[in-house]
């Protein structure tokens, strides 16, 4: 009998949270100033450890592109951070020094899908490009 409630209580746990890793780069195959990736889909309560691989990078969130109730955040430049992400929506995620270069990557919590009406009107042409292309490829 134990040995049948066993595999039972083993099914009953919950999921765990997973660490996704972007990185922060100056340039891959896509171009210059890009995270790697640029797009993710997470599970409420996951996280994203940003890695700065250059001395000028960081993330920060981007106010206009963050889900109601969610908590902002903005890592220094040069800093490797850990944000967990518990409120399902879409976010928009910046590097400051290369925000108007376009240096920005979107994420995907729960089932919420975004489109390129929901990006602001004030962003920077390249980054407006660069999150549709982005769109784009989540479809």
């Amino acid at each position: 009998m134990r040995l049948l409630i066993l595999p039972l209580l083993l099914l009953a746990v919950p999921a765990r949270a997973e660490v996704h890793e972007v990185r922060m780069l100056n340039r891959n195959d896509t171009g210059g100033m890009v995270y790697e990736p640029e797009f993710l889909r997470l599970r409420p309560g996951d996280s994203i450890r940003f890695v700065a691989t250059h001395v000028t990078h960081n993330a920060a969130s981007i106010p206009a592109m963050l889900p109601p109730g969610a908590t902002s955040f903005k890592g220094r430049i040069n800093e490797e951070i850990v944000v967990p992400f518990a409120v399902p929506g879409t976010y928009g995620i910046q590097c400051i020094p290369h925000f108007a270069m376009g240096m920005v990557m979107l994420v995907q919590v729960g089932d919420a899908r975004a489109d390129a009406a929901a990006l602001p009107d004030n962003l920077p042409p390249p980054a407006r490009r660069r999150f549709e292309r982005i769109l784009q490829r989540a479809e």
